[in-house]
């Protein structure tokens, strides 16, 4: 699956990211955020367990549910 990822950034230099399958909008909850383009078109694994890179934990399963995966709050 190739997804875009945008990031916000939270407090002391930290940032959240935000993965959403390639060419599609971010998802209406989420658009009153100041989201940035990271990256386009990123390949995820079909295994894949996790962006790693992006803090972001079960995504294929997180995308499925909601649309979107986000960088979870225990890693904030």
């Amino acid at each position: 699956m190739r997804v875009d990822i945008y990031r916000r950034a939270e407090h002391d230099g930290i940032f959240s990211y935000l993965a959403v399958p390639e060419g599609k909008n971010i998802p209406e909850e989420v658009t009153n955020t100041d989201w940035q383009l990271e990256a386009q078109a990123s390949e995820i694994e079909d295994e894949a367990d996790a962006l790693p890179g992006y803090h972001i934990e079960q995504p294929h399963q997180q995308i499925a549910a909601k649309g979107y995966a986000i960088t979870g709050l225990k890693d904030m």
